[in-house]
């Protein structure tokens, strides 16, 4: 939030700067164009030099020079002022984008914690789904082979209940797995 408002802040100044820089270069280029037809009217002139008197020139430009002087330090402070403020800004917004790139970087590895913690929590789901299925399954063969015992048939539920888990288990796990891939697969695929 600092750096934010202290770019905020660079911005306005630089803002600022860009303005002042613009109302007063119209009139130092005004005056650098004034000097110059100045110095071209009293070279026209021709001034030849008297033996103890100063050459109205030479008076002149003793005068005028410290101003130009002062206009030409002015603007060059204003322009380094200028370039100083975009170099501080593009220091900031760089530092800016890279505490961002660093916030997406530790997302980026939150999400992807996230996303390993999910898949584990789905795996475990997915194994008490196998086991609770067929849990179920097993029950349902050991009732109708109860069922089919009471009707005279010489079987034994516990052993057609021992034959049919792996059976059980391993077709409910087989079709889990299946499920799974299909809704990956559409997921995937975008469907």
């Amino acid at each position: 939030e600092d750096e934010s408002r202290l770019l905020q802040r660079l911005s306005r100044l630089a803002a600022e700067t860009e303005a002042l820089s613009s109302a007063t270069n119209y009139r130092f280029s005004a005056s650098r164009a004034y000097y110059a037809l100045v110095r071209q009217r009293t070279a026209d002139l021709r001034e030849v030099r008297l033996e103890g008197l100063q050459p109205p020139g030479e008076f002149l430009f003793r005068r005028l020079r410290p101003a130009m002087e002062t206009c030409e330090a002015v603007a060059l402070r204003q322009d380094t002022l200028s370039r100083r403020i975009a170099h501080a800004s593009d220091l900031l917004r760089t530092r800016v984008d890279v505490a961002l790139e660093q916030q997406n970087g530790d997302l980026l590895r939150s999400m992807d914690r996230r996303a390993r913690l999910q898949l584990r929590l789905q795996n475990t789901v997915e194994g008490l789904s196998v086991v609770a299925i067929s849990y179920y399954l097993l029950s349902l063969v050991a009732y109708v082979t109860k069922g089919v015992k009471s009707a005279g048939v010489p079987v034994d539920v516990d052993i057609a209940v021992a034959v049919g888990f792996p059976l059980v288990v391993a077709a409910v796990w087989f079709g889990v797995r299946r499920i799974r891939h299909k809704i990956t697969k559409q997921k995937d695929s975008g469907d």
